[in-house]
């Protein structure tokens, strides 16, 4: 259960598109259902770059978790909302750097759990929980975090994609503001999110994904609404940005391009 007492799934639903498997297939993984590709597809309709997006967002998740782990020496990370693993997961990029890194994922999708725990079964500095990523102290309380993640000293903590599925009615940013209570001071919160600053596509993709995913979604944002999230955190440089321009690296396989309806927005914030 989470703190609002929702019982969290325990199997498959192929019935309804699941946000982890949409992402999955935009990727170009395998662990989807037709449900879940018609979904993009009907999506991709009105927002084509939506796969360009999905590209974007997890380079700039690789690089991200290589400059805080090569940088600044961070060898801690807890990933909420995962999603299903993938090439370049959090904890192949943080143990290149450093094979003692450990790394904590959460999602709600019994088959991000299924998948994660049998890809990490040999990894013993790598765990996955199935949580409700608004639970914080259940989530921080874990036996896994608690066997993992040592919060006398600095984490990176991770929301990357994954604040547009929180309903303004749960309280995204009081979501990241608990968080950062929890995390001693030089502690970092990687956060992106869904934005356009125009309103017919925010309109359009807030909609059609509440309804689509029975609930299971949040809206699309505008930058400035991002930005509140972090206040009190120092948003370090080069600042919030479309994240294909945050620190690009010129070996990212394939040419950078920038989507056009929508955009994945953020950056790093650090605890002061």
């Amino acid at each position: 259960m989470n703190q609002d007492n929702r019982p969290l799934p325990t199997a498959i639903d192929v019935s309804i598109p699941s946000v982890a498997r949409m992402y999955d297939y935009y990727l170009g993984g395998k662990d989807n259902y037709a449900v879940d590709r018609e979904a993009c597809e009907e999506l991709s309709k009105v927002v084509p770059s939506t796969q360009v997006l999905a590209i974007n967002n997890r380079r700039f998740l690789r690089r991200v978790v290589h400059w805080l782990a090569e940088e600044h020496g961070i060898r801690q990370f807890v990933d909420h909302g995962s999603g299903l693993p993938t090439q370049d997961n959090v904890h192949e990029v943080a143990q290149r750097v450093d094979p003692a890194s450990r790394v904590v994922y959460i999602d709600n999708d019994p088959i991000v759990l299924a998948h994660g725990r049998a890809l990490l079964e040999e990894n013993e500095n790598t765990a996955v929980i199935q949580a409700d990523m608004r639970d914080t102290d259940g989530i921080f309380d874990s036996p896994e975090v608690r066997r993992l993640i040592d919060l006398d000293e600095p984490v990176a903590v991770l929301f990357v994609s994954v604040l547009h599925c929180i309903p303004d009615a749960d309280d995204p940013a009081g979501l990241v503001r608990r968080v950062a209570d929890r995390l001693v001071p030089g502690s970092f919160l990687v956060v992106c999110q869904l934005v356009s600053e125009d309103a017919a596509t925010r309109e359009y993709v807030t909609e059609f994904m509440r309804v689509s995913t029975e609930g299971q979604w949040g809206r699309v944002r505008q930058q400035h609404e991002l930005r509140a999230f972090l206040d009190g955190l120092e948003i370090l440089e080069p600042g919030l940005m479309e994240v294909s321009t945050w620190r690009p690296d010129p070996t990212d396989a394939g040419p950078r391009q920038l989507t056009q309806e929508w955009i994945e927005y953020g950056g790093v914030a650090r605890k002061p």
